[in-house]
């Protein structure tokens, strides 16, 4: 068989021809053609991307600097600080531009950057190429903010030089900053946040509204919404101004619910997003719980939003046990949401000894309502509240009340601070040093692949510096903001393709080896960006409310979960073993000096109070071409559904395996439809592959839990953890909710993914093929902005 059928391929583009069809519709046309074909050779996918490439680049200005003038000029949406600089040094930014690495990008990836990145003009032509994008945004973060006429040009080439070694590394694909960042950085609207924390004012008609319009001006901008309730009286409850009763939460919600919908992230970019957090303590909880669901009456449901519960250990404990569990309403019992632990557990009691719960229930009768809504739709959320505060290095601010839309930021809120976080995501595979190429896995007792922890710990500290750049030159939607995130300067820093660096190092995602690197990955993150950050302080100062933190007393992560510095990963792995890594040449003897770093820490402090959170990736990763976050792959065939149609994708590393044994044949295409993506039962895979290429129906979620635990000891705030069952039911769920809580897990469940009961579109390679399970349809229209994804 050749490589590519060039006969197929033209009589295909042959049949989509129509009189008068324009040259740039041809090539559009034969780049959805090749893409369409891509199951068949890993070429194809190829093909199209290099299609899509050359015909951005025919139809953009061929320097960056003639394209941020067309963009100024026809937009006047360019920073005049960028503008300013690119007129007088566009020939030496124009120098360091790399045209070529847009021919490492995906169909699919480029297919991302067009709908929602690459700048364009009002009549929707897109004037940027993605190297263009990669520049902008680099320029934007250091060079921004400094105007000319006041650096120096020592100051100025300092500045160039940063925003040079950012755009290489973007544009290598080591990493990405989040979707705001890509979207605003270098524009006049320089709103670079991901994710806001927003507590309710007050219990008031005014307080409620105020809330309403906070969150309206911060989704116009572009941000990811995480709105705490708990102080919200309950239906039935009294109120003394009007000498009437309160409708409690579910009217109210219904308001946010429309203006969520109403509100566009970003200009029309994405709807907006709320994410509602409740401590199950609530006397509205049970309203609460039936919002989401698809039946009912109308007006007791708003579906537009998504639910969150601040889960206190007490409550965890009584359902374990069985035992009574009172609601209240926070006008009647004030304080339960502004504490935690003890404190917590001695003030319910307290009410509870006084009578003035609203109403008794058994704990797992509303254990039982929580999973009913998960299983139908696949919310709310579980976040366990003492974890989240015990665990935090801001638990010196007070206790924190929630977390963000996508479950991975934790910071303390008020009545006057919103909660900021800016986030960027390391690509994983990049750091895998192997004579392979993007795809595909070697094998692992061959020694001819290892993990550059040394590259890893230098871009982090890289992407460190950044974001702590970001957020002085951050135009803040609301002043509260702003106030927050110059004060504790939390900053969060996720990864993804961790699954695609464990299949080129040819691990399975489930072995010890994988579980090992899972560990010391995030060891080498977590010093990285501490030791940024300590440097920062160093340089600046630290953070204002550093003093009294868990940081200021030595207190790294890790110690929070008691875990000693001396079990860590490094201090097990010797440089160079197998294919665990290569660490920096400082540490490659005796592993991270942890406790030189806590001195350091102490002695000069920090300049950013957080700083790992890793969030979901969905659409920064499709620019990459790699999995989500630190998840498994779900299938190794899907359906992937854009504008242009719907096309059948193969997991590229499989697709290559299968490819270079010759194994990829007709009959195993159609075997791998049959089977829903899984390799499990074709016999012409081999059993090494069948281990590699688990996807993570076939993966036990105790699995999925302990890898989440051995990385949380060096995450910060959290991380946006999916859980998986094909068939939940309340026994699966509650093992599983049970398991994660005593494993300390902040976030226990961001969402809970299902395969659908019935297969309502079922696809097949050749005709006559049924398929058994349904294929992953993923919809390219309906992905988050909020955070990276």
């Amino acid at each position: 068989m050749t490589k590519l059928d060039l006969e197929s391929l033209t009589q295909s583009i042959l049949r989509g021809m129509y009189p008068d069809v324009t040259s740039y519709e041809i090539d559009t046309l034969a780049a959805e053609t090749a893409a369409s074909m891509a199951t068949q050779h890993v070429l194809y996918a190829r093909l199209a991307a290099r299609i899509l490439v050359s015909l951005n680049q025919r139809y953009t200005s061929r320097t960056f600097s003639q394209a941020m003038k067309v963009l100024n000029d026809e937009t006047n949406y360019i920073n005049p600080e960028i503008v300013d600089i690119v007129r007088r040094r566009g020939d030496e930014i124009n120098e360091r531009i790399c045209d070529e690495r847009d021919l490492e990008i995906t169909y699919f990836g480029f297919k991302t950057l067009e709908r929602s990145y690459l700048l364009k003009a009002d009549d929707g032509r897109i004037l940027e190429r993605p190297q263009y994008l990669f520049m902008r945004v680099a320029l934007g973060i250091h060079c921004a903010g400094r105007s000319s006429s006041m650096m120096s040009e020592e100051e100025e080439n300092k500045c160039l030089q940063a925003a040079f070694e950012t755009y290489d590394l973007m544009s290598e694909g080591y990493f990405t900053h989040a979707s705001p960042t890509l979207f605003h950085s270098g524009t006049t609207h320089p709103q670079l946040s991901s994710c806001f924390l927003i507590q309710m004012s007050d219990d008031s008609i005014s307080g409620i509204y105020d809330t309403l319009k906070r969150c309206a001006v911060i989704s116009k901008a572009a941000g990811g919404i995480g709105l705490s309730v708990h102080n919200i009286r309950a239906r039935g409850s009294p109120i003394r101004g009007t000498r009437g009763v309160s409708n409690g939460l579910v009217p109210m919600l219904r308001v946010y619910d429309v203006t969520s919908r109403y509100v566009d992230q970003g200009g029309g970019k994405r709807p907006g997003a709320f994410a509602v957090y409740i401590e199950p303590w609530h006397g509205d909880i049970f309203d609460v719980l039936n919002l989401k669901k698809n039946h009912g009456k109308e007006e007791q449901r708003a579906r537009d939003l998504f639910y969150g519960l601040w889960i206190p250990d007490l409550f965890m404990q009584r359902v374990e046990d069985d035992e009574v569990w009172s609601l209240m309403c926070p006008s009647l019992c004030p304080g339960l949401a502004e504490c935690h632990g003890e404190e917590f557990e001695e003030l319910y009691e307290k009410y509870e000894r006084e009578g003035r719960y609203t109403r008794q229930v058994r704990a797992r009768e509303v254990w039982s309502a929580i999973l009913e809504s998960q299983i139908e739709t696949g919310t709310p959320y579980m976040l366990f509240k003492d974890a989240a505060n015990k665990k935090s290095n801001q638990k010196n601010l007070g206790t924190i009340q929630c977390s963000n839309l996508c479950t991975e930021i934790i910071q303390y809120t008020d009545e006057e601070e919103v909660a900021v976080c800016n986030l960027a995501s390391i690509c994983l595979p990049k750091f895998v040093v192997s004579d392979r190429g993007t795809y595909g896995s070697v094998d692992p007792d061959s020694g001819r692949a290892y993990f550059d922890h040394e590259a890893l710990h230098k871009t982090t500290k890289t992407i460190t510096r950044n974001l702590n750049r970001i957020i002085d030159i951050n135009s803040y939607p609301i002043p509260g903001a702003k106030t927050s995130n110059q004060r504790h300067r939390p900053i969060g820093l996720g990864v993804s393709g961790l699954a695609d660096a464990f299949i080129r190092l040819g691990l399975p995602f489930t072995c010890d080896k994988a579980k090992e690197l899972n560990e010391a990955i995030f060891e080498t993150i977590y010093h990285a960006a501490l030791e940024a950050s300590i440097e920062l302080a160093e340089e600046e100062g630290h953070y204002e409310t550093f003093i009294g933190s868990p940081a200021s007393k030595g207190e790294f992560q890790f110690d929070m979960w008691g875990i000693r510095a001396d079990t860590l990963p490094s201090k097990r792995i010797k440089n160079g073993e197998a294919f665990l890594g290569k660490y920096p040449e400082a540490y490659q003897a005796e592993g991270y000096d942890w406790e030189k770093l806590r001195d350091s820490m102490v002695k000069n402090g920090m300049r950013n109070s957080l700083l790992l959170a890793p969030m979901p990736t969905a659409s920064t990763s499709q620019i990459l071409g790699v999995n989500e976050c630190f998840e498994p792959f779900s299938s190794n065939l899907y359906v992937r559904r854009v504008k242009a149609g719907e096309f059948i994708m193969a997991n590229p590393h499989l697709l290559q395996d299968l490819t270079d044994r010759g194994l990829w044949t007709p009959e195993v295409r159609n075997q791998l439809m049959r089977d829903g993506g899984s390799v499990a039962n074709i016999d012409a895979v081999p059993s090494r592959l069948k281990e590699i290429y688990k996807t993570v129906w076939e993966i036990k979620m105790k699995i999925i839990i302990d890898m989440a635990s051995d990385r949380g000891k060096f995450i910060d705030q959290s991380q946006s953890l999916n859980l998986f069952i094909a068939d939940p039911t309340t026994d699966k769920l509650t093992a599983m909710h049970f398991y994660a809580w005593k494993k300390g897990l902040k976030t226990g469940m961001y969402y809970l993914r299902t395969k659908p009961a019935v297969n309502a579109i079922q696809y097949t390679v050749e005709k006559g093929s049924v398929p058994s399970n349904s294929v992953p349809i993923v919809d390219d229209e309906d992905v988050c902005m909020s955070c990276q994804s």
